[in-house]
């Protein structure tokens, strides 16, 4: 056998403490695995998921949360919208003297709605962060952004390409917490 010494170490590990123990599921004892086993998974398995989840942890732990007004179902619909925009959208891309303008559609009718949800309001949230103008208008299959800044600027923003300028500020995980206790942020 080539490596006996990691197999014998593997198998060490894995026949330690707590394997053969019947896991409870209550919520502070899976907490308490987290952060004491290092074997235990921490992922939930999918990124809206999980970012519900951490939302839903906030919301839980803050005693001034408004159970009245807590739309979930609208921060699930925005997760679609961005999954949509950033994994089933064509991009095109036109270079500018100073910046870029990017051409987002789908064929598909719900991405098409994701995509002008998304790029409208990101241009509104984000215009003038980093000196740079974001101009966004709804196109027949999606929209159109524009961004322009200084000359020196275009090699970045169009380097950064369209994904790269939906994802400039970290105003979205304030934003999920916003649309989650039901505020609309936009």
């Amino acid at each position: 056998m080539k490596y006996p010494a990691a197999i014998a170490a593997f198998l060490t590990l894995m026949s330690g403490p707590g394997l053969a123990e019947t896991p409870s599921h209550t919520h502070s004892n899976m907490h308490q695995h987290q952060t004491a086993d290092v074997r235990t998974p921490v992922e939930p398995g999918q990124g809206a998921f999980a970012s519900i989840q951490e939302i839903v942890e906030l919301l839980l732990k803050d005693p001034g949360t408004d159970w009245g007004r807590v739309n979930l179902e609208a921060l699930r619909s925005h997760l679609a919208d961005m999954d949509n925009v950033t994994l089933r959208s064509r991009v095109e891309m036109e270079p500018l003297p100073d910046g870029a303008r990017f051409s987002i559609t789908s064929q598909h009718p719900d991405v098409t709605g994701s995509i002008r949800n998304m790029v409208l309001a990101h241009s509104l949230e984000m215009s003038g962060a980093y000196g740079w103008s974001l101009k966004a208008e709804e196109a027949p299959k999606g929209a159109v952004l524009t961004v322009t800044g200084r000359t020196e600027d275009a090699s970045r923003i169009r380097g950064l390409g369209f994904i790269g300028i939906m994802t400039l500020g970290m105003h979205h995980q304030s934003h999920h917490l916003a649309i989650a206790r039901g505020d609309n942020p936009h």
